[in-house]
């Protein structure tokens, strides 16, 4: 145990439970949220806290709890927003996310096809020549950040092609993605929310014009073309708003989920030695390895809903209109349902059960792109390197919703 953990913990235990606020983001940066979540999902797993920077809200702890509340969409609706606190307030873009039925099943279908099992079989030889491109390509005998050159590349050309973007400006979609996930204080930027504002309507106006090209050409599987050539979302440029939020959606459930799993995914098996020689002998646990990793990083921290009609979870009842944070982070640790949760192991037997991608009609529809993308990742890499040494402290995204990295410094031996 680090001694900040240890001092966190000693914290964690000191506070009266009822103020235990788990969305304090400076603990993620930091990496010591963990007691506090220990705490508050062993003693009082279904949580209020009546008083925080983010208003009053109910925390949902346990696996299974979080399970419940998560599939209960008709109780339980995303329609006001999926973070613990809106990162734009005054600037509200409707997505499919923040949508309950039937909005949201029109909005989410027809983009389907882009991340179907078909577009998938025949996206997975373009993925491993642009991997293998990316590794080969990257520095030896000298330290570099692999969030920079791997996880956001990789991630970024991925997005390029699920949009059928401009290849040369491909970095602003992962530019605009952490415009969306920060707010004044937290996130990869600490920009005013004006400024915030302007560079998303500088988005949607990029957007706007791809949609007319596509809209005059034959229908194609980017996310542009089958939002512009299916009949109940043809007409969604001319509400600037809704085309905004579903496509920063896509940007935003394309990028975070996968570039931080990689990330993660190469600190933890630094971290765990033993794990990492494991893998070398044993290429076959690599798709093991990948739920793994992304049940240990649990790129999403949380989502969050509104109570539309009283409910009972895990004993409790939260009344109408009650905010409710589903906290996957917790969940992932939940030793009811994980043994030695916080063990990374690569041959976890239930490492697929993990619940980093939700459940229910909101469950992330890019599931299998993501781990495909670290499938493919982890089998090249083990072609072509015996080691690759984290020689640095990672530092870490202040944000309570999207557990990142900035910078992970490695080194490769010629």
């Amino acid at each position: 145990m680090t001694s900040a953990i240890a001092e966190a913990r000693e914290e964690a235990w000191a506070l009266a439970l009822d103020a235990i606020d788990l969305s304090d983001p400076v603990r993620f940066e930091t990496n010591t949220h963990w007691p506090f979540f220990d705490r508050v999902r062993d003693e009082d797993p279904v949580h209020f806290l009546a008083d925080s920077a983010f208003g009053p809200y109910w925390s949902i702890m346990r696996y299974d709890d979080i399970m419940a509340a998560d599939t209960n969409h008709k109780a339980l609706s995303s329609y006001d927003g999926i973070l613990i606190g809106d990162s734009l307030p005054d600037f509200r873009p409707r997505s499919f996310i923040t949508q309950d039925e039937p909005l949201h099943g029109t909005w989410r279908k027809p983009v389907m096809p882009a991340v179907g099992p078909p577009r998938l079989q025949k996206l997975e030889s373009l993925i491993r020549e642009r991997v293998g491109a990316i590794l080969d390509g990257l520095p030896r005998n000298e330290t570099f950040n692999w969030v920079d050159l791997v996880s956001i590349e990789l991630t970024t050309q991925m997005l390029a092609t699920l949009f059928d973007f401009p290849w040369e400006e491909r970095r602003k979609l992962t530019y605009w993605s952490d415009v969306v996930t920060s707010t004044d204080q937290v996130g990869n930027f600490g920009l005013p929310q004006a400024d915030r504002q302007r560079i998303l309507m500088e988005c949607v106006s990029c957007f706007q014009d791809l949609w007319k090209e596509r809209a005059t050409e034959e229908p194609k599987f980017d996310f542009i073309s089958l939002l512009a050539h299916h009949p109940d979302t043809k007409n969604m440029n001319e509400t600037p708003m809704d085309l905004l939020g579903n496509l920063m959606l896509l940007i935003v459930g394309g990028n975070d989920t996968t570039r931080n799993s990689i990330s993660g995914g190469l600190n933890a098996l630094n971290d765990n030695p033993d794990e990492f020689a494991k893998l070398r002998a044993d290429p076959s646990l690599i798709p093991n390895m990948v739920s793994e990793t992304i049940r240990w990083q649990t790129p999403i921290a949380h989502m969050r809903r509104r109570a539309i009609q009283d409910v009972e979870i895990g004993g409790k009842t939260i009344k109408e209109g009650d905010k409710v944070v589903m906290w996957y982070v917790s969940g992932n640790r939940d030793e009811t349902k994980f043994d030695k949760p916080y063990s990374f192991r690569i041959d976890r037997e239930n490492a697929r059960n993990h619940i980093a991608f939700g459940f229910g009609i909101h469950r992330c529809m890019g599931n299998r792109v993501a781990e495909m993308q670290l499938r493919i990742l982890w089998e090249e890499v083990l072609k072509r390197f015996d080691n690759i040494q984290v020689v640095g402290d990672p530092v870490r995204v202040p944000s309570n919703f999207v557990l990142g990295f900035s910078e992970l410094p490695v080194r490769i031996s010629a």
